[in-house]
């Protein structure tokens, strides 16, 4: 890590340091890398005559640095990888494009490319899009993605070298072809601008699920953190696809990553999926499938074993949660795991996403001192209206009361952290309480407000929770003396802010390990 020079004073009549106590109209100091001081404003006068940089927030939020901790940046890379599309609404300009991209490859390097416009292409049945890709490309293998990243168009040469089709293009199907894009050069520029997005949104640590052994781009990372590129702190967590849990690359990425913004976390896992999909395990059947619980059958003798032997080398194992019979399932496994004298789970283990759960179930892992790691902006991806239509043809209303019970998470005792499954959703602190604290939806309309977070439990979620789920309280997540200087300021005041009002809040000034990374402050 090279020096930092500045000393910086931040001033608010609303610094929120994230402790468990009350936000007060005070200062935050820094010098270096770290957090000098904190306090009321009439003590900021050496500070402010000593400081290098001083910046005045009015009645801005001022709170630490914040944490995202469900984050894939192999996901988040296919919105601007390669050839881009966007402009091109037929087959034959398409084509003229990515023939023009070919042109900057090497012999026999994978073409990819984003922005494919399904829709308009499908509306053109002046060509089989499909055999003519294949007939201009029949050999290099082609990929290019929807905007959603929820299909996309593919030739033959891709299918055969990366054995997934276009229907079936999800994160854990398309790791063959990480391999390929992840050695791509231009990733190392890409991840800078990864970066930067997540600074301009207040984030400076991120819990990564690196798919395997991250396919070499532990390499790049690592580099990077030498030439004191980062911005943001990274928890690894290794989640297999290709192979089984590998816990050789555990022990090898634990001493290997020790610096001051790699580190190795442990071990994730999907167990079911999305109640929509029908495949998430449910304790009571589907409504429009009254003899099925599960779509589609888990792992539970992997998940078991590879969670027991993990827990028995001192890693975490997260796990991906959607169907109350799951979250109790992982649960259950959980309170097999070693425990401290105070009943806690000694690894911090979690549960993510946790779409639907029985309140027993969550005072059993309150217990345990587990960790929920929750999606708060998730009601902005769909209009009420929509999500109760589907809510009551699979699960009925009665069940709905049972979603997302973040409340109820917080009441029982377990650590609620957010995330977004970036790049599902780009983290955003005030649409977090817009829906997480205002109960939104994307059309504005409310739902399930007695599960709501207060606006301070949300922003105690982003930051010292958060810190916590990464292992890093000792150093981040609160705005103390002592503590690395990750700091933000936030476009308004959200501490007295209406929630239905903070929709578009993000940051307006980042500071990372003392220095400024995003300013908008103006």
């Amino acid at each position: 890590m090279q020096d930092r020079p500045d000393s910086l004073v931040i001033l608010s009549r609303n610094v929120f340091p994230a402790t468990g106590t009350d936000s007060f109209d005070g200062f935050v100091a820094t010098r270096a890398n770290r957090i000098v001081a904190v306090g009321p404003r009439k003590d900021a006068d050496p500070y402010v005559s000593s400081a290098t940089r001083v910046f005045d927030a009015g009645k801005r939020t001022v709170l630490p640095g914040m944490t995202d901790n469900h984050t894939f940046f192999t996901g988040w890379a296919l919105l601007s990888l390669g050839c881009d599309l966007s402009r091109e609404h037929d087959v034959s300009s398409a084509l003229a494009a990515l023939l023009a991209y070919e042109r900057t490859l090497d012999d026999g390097q994978p073409l990819f490319a984003h922005g494919w416009n399904a829709e308009s292409f499908l509306a053109d049945d002046s060509f089989d899009e499909d055999a003519i890709l294949d007939a201009t490309f029949p050999d290099r293998p082609v990929v290019a993605f929807s905007d959603g990243r929820d299909c996309c168009w593919m030739n033959r040469a891709a299918r055969e070298r990366y054995g997934f089709t276009p229907q079936e293009c999800y994160a854990e199907k398309i790791w063959r072809m990480m391999r390929d894009y992840l050695a791509d050069p231009r990733m190392r520029s890409l991840y800078r601008l990864y970066m930067r997005m997540l600074n301009s949104r207040g984030i400076t640590q991120i819990k990564e699920m690196a798919f395997d052994d991250y396919y070499g781009f532990v390499d790049v990372m690592e580099a990077m953190e030498k030439s004191d590129e980062l911005t943001v702190r990274v928890s690894m967590m290794s989640q297999p696809v290709g192979r089984p849990m590998d816990l050789e690359h555990g022990r090898r990425m634990s001493e290997r990553l020790q610096g001051p913004f790699l580190s190795f976390g442990g071990f994730n896992r999907m167990t079911d999926r999305s109640i929509a999909s029908g495949m998430a395990e449910l304790k009571e059947p589907y409504l429009d499938r009254p003899n099925c619980c599960c779509g589609e059958p888990v792992e539970w003798d992997l998940i078991e074993s590879e969670l027991m032997e993990a827990d028995r080398e001192g890693f975490r194992y997260s796990l991906h949660c959607q169907g109350d019979a799951a979250v109790a399932h992982v649960v259950g496994l959980y309170e097999r795991c070693a425990r401290g004298s105070d009943g806690r789970l000694l690894r911090r283990h979690a549960i993510t996403d946790v779409e639907l759960s029985d309140p027993k179930d969550l005072v059993r892992l309150g217990e345990l001192g587990g960790i929920c790691e929750v999606y708060p902006q998730i009601q902005s991806l769909d209009r009420k209206a929509d999500l109760l239509e589907m809510v009551e043809r699979k699960v009925g209303l009665e069940r709905f009361g049972h979603y997302w019970q973040r409340r109820q998470m917080w009441d029982a005792g377990c650590v609620v952290v957010g995330d977004t499954d970036l790049p599902l959703m780009l983290p955003s602190i005030g649409e977090s309480i817009y829906c997480g604290c205002g109960g939104h939806f994307d059309d504005g309309d409310t739902a399930r407000l007695e599960n709501m977070l207060t606006v301070p439990e949300m922003l105690l979620s982003w930051t010292a929770n958060g810190a916590y789920d990464c292992c890093s309280e000792d150093r981040l997540g609160t705005l103390e003396p002592g503590k690395l200087a990750d700091i933000v300021v936030l476009e308004r005041d959200v501490l007295h802010a209406d929630p239905a009002t903070v929709r578009d809040v993000n940051a307006v000034l980042t500071v990372s390990d003392g220095r400024v990374v995003f300013d908008r402050m103006g």
